[in-house]
């Protein structure tokens, strides 16, 4: 068991490397990406409409594939397998989080931009200081739900083969004829959703002055 753990472990650390890049760039991301599709400019609106209809309209899968192996059909370039799965994930989860972005700041009342005009708020002073902390607290639930579900789409990587958890549990179990590696894998990635969980439930707590 100890030497399965030990196995397992580094393939939790190439987990946790994809799930920590992937926010780390997708989440300022998503929150340009929500920018550009209010713009009223056409000419970039409508490529980032169809940009965010693709990512959530295809597979994460079909998406990890394409930026893998398009380069190589395409160019004869081949790459990193990693770089390629943190730029599907990136994409993907920089679409979904713009939209939930664009949703949050879509519900605040013009009421609020207007107060703060009339109490001298400049409009970065207004979005800044008084609408995004709120919208912050009302994109937390939705945020929460895409983050434990990035937490669970790492074991899509290995579709291009990147070795994390749930490849060299699969490997392990198929080695030693047992379901216990999948098990044990099953208890990491619930562990990792339950600090992740925990993590968003003491933001929200924090928040609980913005109703």
């Amino acid at each position: 068991m100890g030497k399965l753990l030990i196995i397992l472990l580094q393939g939790v650390l190439t987990s946790l490397k994809i799930f920590g890049i992937t926010l780390v760039i997708a989440v300022p991301l998503g929150f340009l990406v929500s920018f550009a599709k209010k713009s009223k400019y056409k000419i970039v609106s409508v490529p980032i409409n169809i940009y965010i209809l693709i990512m959530r309209g295809t597979p994460l899968l079909l998406q990890i594939l394409i930026v893998y192996f398009g380069p190589y059909y395409v160019f004869k370039l081949s790459y990193d397998r990693f770089a390629a799965i943190i730029i599907a994930f990136v994409l993907n989860y920089a679409a979904y989080f713009a939209e939930i972005f664009r949703g949050g700041i879509e519900s605040m009342p013009v009421g609020q931009y207007e107060a703060a005009g009339a109490l001298g708020f400049t409009k970065a002073q207004t979005f800044f200081r008084i609408i995004l902390p709120q919208v912050v607290k009302r994109i937390l639930p939705a945020s929460a739900n895409e983050v434990i579900t990035l937490v669970k789409d790492t074991a899509l990587a290995q579709t291009i083969g990147v070795a994390e958890l749930f490849a060299l549990s699969s490997k392990q179990a198929s080695f030693k004829t047992s379901v216990i590696p999948l098990f044990v894998a099953g208890i990491f990635y619930f562990v990792l959703n339950w600090i992740v969980t925990a993590a968003f439930a003491y933001f929200e707590k924090k928040l609980d002055y913005y109703k």
